[in-house]
């Protein structure tokens, strides 16, 4: 069960005597011999005096800074050589004045769950317990909390005995105390002489170890700083791992105390001390032969250094991630962000703990980037990296990268697309804050909106006239189809015709050869003096003619019909009838004579189609 807290300060000043200038800060401590209490006492309202100096003005000068005493130390105990220079109140102090109690603000983490408390700084440890009981559900004889910097501590213990002393004393260093106090500080708490300190990361302003903090130039809320013990020339060839990252951290922001103030941390990390990057994993490895198996490390490694909050790291290579953000529809790009890492820089830690992993930062990288990631501690990572921007950028993005010195990375690079090359927008810098990091996001982002809305007019218009093009191209296809189908269909027509006329020839030529072969095997018509019995026949045709002939009484039907057909009225097309009465002679038997058939000696007959 983890637990951290935070104290809110009321004013941007110093959250004791809301004096802000240097000078007359340390004309009062001239004033009172140096002893800070006693300054602080003759100036501070006395609705908030809250401070009694216990120590003589030799102790008030006492170097360096050790956590403050439990407690149940008595305030009239006599101070050891590495006290502090000022303590919380206790019951017996002299100039207690009351006063309205300081609300801190408390995160209680138990495993999926997470507890916010508000207690007053008189509260102690046990009534922390009881609250988390009725929360979590825990009992108190089984609970135990975790991240006090002393290790467990008794219930009793009240909590304005861990953290007011620390808030002072920052305060104080932050104002009043020169590059010589913390070197001093530091000495005590790493061991390392201030003769054998080497630092990196002060601003060059500071040259005199005697001047104030406030004057120096470091940067606020916070400053990095790194101090390894100096290699004496005895010992010059074995490497020195006595190494440490300081983050000077200032409350004058109000809610960046926050970071200072957390009890999950031991008395180093009250000053930012951290492990050397020596001792780290590599956060990707050396030479891997696939892009995407390196970034799956990245991201792994990162996340348990960390936490699971960060950006989401494009998992693949440069190129892929330039295809991803770039050369999608308009409406779809985005900016690309390329985070470039290295261990050896002393701003690393602090960049990706704060900046990267900050809630603001990760949400609007994640909505409007293509965050890829790589590492340049080692330096076949880092040819490799340059190899693959002069691939995709060019040569001046790899020559600016090449610039850069460890010191100044980690580097995000926000770079966008454009029509004919990608143009980095933006290279930040690993020594920014949250708020200036969010700045120059958003700057680019402005930027890149700009520019995305022409291009999705642009897109626009041109799919616009893509859309006209096709439309006409497609009614032209239509057209051509129409044209086409019509001219298949005239041809099939006038190839019907052709067939069907001849057809129509074929037919009457047929017929006529019909007719002929009928007309041919006709008998030869009688005289009416031959004697024998004659049959004159006349025969009206639908047209209105007539055909005249005699047969010879003995003559069968067929003869007859056939000497209809040979005139053009087949047998099968036209029926042959007598007048009155009415019969179908094309009925009767064709062997049937024409005695037999009563059309003798004379008869008229007409012809009339079939139905």
């Amino acid at each position: 069960m983890g637990l951290t807290s935070r104290v809110t300060s009321p004013s941007h000043r110093s959250p004791l005597t809301r004096i802000d200038n240097i000078a007359e800060a340390i004309t009062l401590l001239e004033l009172n011999n140096w002893d800070l209490v006693a300054a602080i006492n003759g100036v501070i309202p006395q609705e908030n005096g809250i401070l009694q100096s216990n120590f003589s003005s030799e102790a008030s000068q006492a170097r360096g800074a050790v956590p403050p005493p439990s407690s149940s130390s008595s305030s009239s105990s006599p101070p050891s050589s590495s006290a502090s220079a000022f303590c919380p109140l206790n019951s017996s102090s002299r100039h207690i004045v009351e006063r309205q109690p300081r609300m801190l603000n408390f995160r209680v983490e138990y495993r999926q769950r997470t507890v916010e408390l508000v207690l007053e700084e008189g509260s102690t440890v046990g009534e922390i317990k009881q609250i988390l009981e009725t929360e979590l559900g825990v009992p108190v004889s089984k609970m135990q909390l975790k991240g006090w910097k002393s290790g467990d501590v008794s219930d009793s213990v009240t909590i304005s005995s861990f953290l007011l002393f620390w808030q002072y004393f920052l305060d104080f260093l932050k104002t009043f105390k020169c590059q010589n106090h913390v070197k001093r500080n530091v000495s005590d708490l790493t061991n390392i002489p201030v003769r054998h300190q080497q630092w990196e990361g002060w601003p060059a302003s500071a040259s005199d170890d005697s001047m104030t903090l406030a004057l120096s130039g470091i940067s606020y809320p916070c400053h990095h700083l790194s101090v390894c013990r100096r290699s004496s020339p005895a010992n010059a060839q074995e490497p020195t791992e006595e190494c440490a990252d300081v983050h000077m951290i200032s409350d004058s922001e109000g809610d960046d105390y926050e970071d200072a103030s957390e009890f999950g941390v031991d008395d180093t990390e009250m000053f930012g001390m951290g492990s050397s990057s020596c001792r780290k994993s590599p956060m990707m490895p050396e030479n891997s032969e696939n892009e995407a198996d390196a970034l799956l490390h990245f991201t792994a490694e990162f996340s348990s250094r960390y936490g699971e909050t960060h950006p989401m790291f494009f998992i693949g290579s440069l190129e892929a991630a330039s295809q991803e953000a770039f050369y999608g529809k308009a409406r779809d790009r985005k900016l690309l962000a390329i985070y470039l890492h290295n261990d050896d820089s002393v701003l690393s830690n602090v960049f990706c703990s704060q900046m990267m992993c900050a809630d603001s930062i990760v949400s609007y990288l994640s909505q409007n980037f293509i965050t890829w990631a790589w590492d340049v501690t080692k330096e076949a990572n880092k040819a490799r990296l340059l190899t693959m921007c002069t691939r995709h950028f060019g040569s001046v993005v790899a020559q600016t990268i090449r610039t850069y010195k460890t010191d100044q990375f980690p580097l995000l690079l926000i770079v966008m697309g454009k029509r004919t090359s990608n143009e980095v927008l933006n290279v930040i810098q690993g020594n920014t804050t949250v708020d200036e990091l969010m700045m120059r996001l958003m700057g680019a982002m402005e930027i890149f909106t700009a520019q995305q809305q022409e291009d999705i007019k642009d897109e626009d218009e041109r799919e616009a006239r893509e859309m006209v093009k096709r439309e006409q191209d497609e009614a032209y296809r239509l057209s051509l189809e129409a044209d086409r189908k019509k001219r298949e269909a005239q041809e099939r027509e006038e190839a019907e015709q052709v067939r069907l006329e001849q057809m129509r020839k074929e037919q009457e030529e047929e017929k006529e050869a019909i007719r002929l072969s009928l007309e041919q095997a006709l008998p030869p018509e009688p005289n009416e003096e031959s004697g024998e019995q004659i049959s004159k026949l006349r025969i009206r045709t639908p047209s209105g003619e007539f055909l005249e002939r005699r047969f010879l009484g003995s003559c069968k039907l067929q003869v007859l019909f056939d000497f209809v057909a040979s005139k053009g009225y087949p047998f099968d097309e036209f029926k042959l009838l007598t007048t009155f009465p009415r019969r179908n002679i094309t009925q009767l038997e064709p062997g049937s004579t024409l005695l037999e058939a009563k059309l003798f000696p004379q008869e008229t007959l007409f012809l009339e189609a079939k139905e």
